[in-house]
């Protein structure tokens, strides 16, 4: 394309911390630049925003439906290609199906929709539309994520027998939500959260990562959900047995109320021929074991990564690359696809290394068995697909 891509953000405003993750990496390569937004329920605070922003006040909109309904009336090239959903999850439905009935493709924070039936209800509506859907599980951007993923595809793990995945997190270990602290209190509340706080909100990512990295689904869980903090009553802390199709076992665990922890994502994926190791908060290290010879730290920008590793990263040996090029690996990837849709150029969406609907759907499902198991008296249940 001979011109950026142009986003409207629905959320993200002032006080709000995603939004600005996304507005950075965004704009990371020079592929997309934001032109509009509807930043808050409040239109006195959207304007506020679109004005630290310096967005010019008449591409800044009281509500998401507003600007739906006007930049649609601007000749394409200057109206927004894509909407970029940043609100609590309550939100994304609503907002993703009026941008798709709207004509624009969507980017969305995860998890997808507040249930699993919206999550099905907007699968179907991306499928009858055509528009492009992207779901923001940025830990899949990662250069060594990437890496291990395709250690694993080219069978150099052999078979995989075993994975653990873990994501602990402190930072609710006391009940902040009672403070009015704003990213507590719809995180710990059903009516914005959906059906569980913890699960939902990072054990989602450990079930994409999970799957991402080992290229196969899971298909049963038996979980435990815990309330620690009194009070409270969605789940702070959760641990989940889980069973995949290709055979392997494994654990996912994670908890907001892990005194000390920051956002230590971890996981361990072992093979019949080898393992390997990956940590968040050491983005640019691999740790490949084998059962004859040395152990390997593999590092990003170093020589010999595969080509996909390669590709995700931006700078020299040495020089970190985290949460922000992640997330940036993802909007670059989607707006290489939305490039060849609106040129219309013949294109296979699959070919794009993106998180999609599906991934959603599956996310929703996860999160939906997950709650169920921990409710009931019968503790494996299948993961439907």
């Amino acid at each position: 394309m001979n011109r950026k891509l142009k986003m409207g953000m629905v959320g993200g405003g002032r006080d709000a911390f995603i939004g600005g993750v996304h507005r950075m990496a965004a704009q990371m390569d020079g592929q997309i630049e934001l032109v509009c937004g509807a930043f808050s329920s409040t239109p006195q605070k959207s304007k506020l925003s679109g004005k630290d922003l310096h967005l010019p006040a008449d591409r800044v909109y009281g509500t998401y439906r507003e600007m739906i309904r006007k930049e649609g009336k601007l000749p394409e090239g200057d109206r927004m290609d894509f909407i970029c959903i940043v609100t609590p999850n309550n939100m994304h439905y609503p907002i993703a199906m009026a941008a798709l009935d709207g004509g624009f493709h969507v980017a969305c924070d995860k998890p997808m929709t507040l249930n699993l039936d919206e999550a099905q209800n907007l699968e179907r509506k991306i499928e009858a539309t055509g528009q492009l859907f992207c779901l923001t599980h940025n830990y899949t951007g990662y250069p060594m994520v990437k890496e291990g993923r395709d250690l694993i595809a080219r069978g150099k793990l052999g078979a995989i027998r075993r994975v653990v995945v873990e994501y602990p997190q402190g930072w609710l270990v006391e009940r902040l939500e009672a403070t009015g602290q704003k990213q507590a209190s719809w995180r710990t509340d059903a009516r914005f959260a959906g059906a569980s706080c913890c699960i939902g909100d990072i054990g989602s990512h450990c079930h994409n990562l999970a799957e991402y990295m080992t290229g196969s689904r899971i298909t049963e869980v038996c979980a435990d959900l815990n309330i620690f903090v009194k009070g409270r009553t969605l789940d702070d802390d959760g641990s989940v047995l889980i069973r995949f199709e290709n055979g392997a076992r494994g654990m996912l665990w994670a908890s907001q109320v892990a005194v000390g922890e920051e956002n230590a994502l971890n996981i361990r994926i072992y093979g019949d021929k080898g393992t390997l190791e990956w940590h968040q908060q050491e983005p640019n290290s691999l740790i490949v074991r084998w059962p004859n010879k040395p152990a390997e730290v593999r590092r990003t920008s170093t020589p010999g990564l595969s080509k996909v590793a390669a590709a995700a990263a931006r700078l020299p040996a040495g020089h970190t690359e985290g949460y922000l090029e992640s997330f940036a690996n993802i909007y670059s990837n989607f707006a290489q696809a939305m490039a060849r849709r609106i040129e219309g150029k013949p294109m296979d969406e699959s070919k794009f290394d993106y998180p999609k609907v599906r991934d959603g759907v599956r996310g929703m499902f996860f999160i939906d068995t997950v709650v169920k198991s921990a409710a009931g008296e019968e503790k494996w249940l299948e993961v439907p697909e």
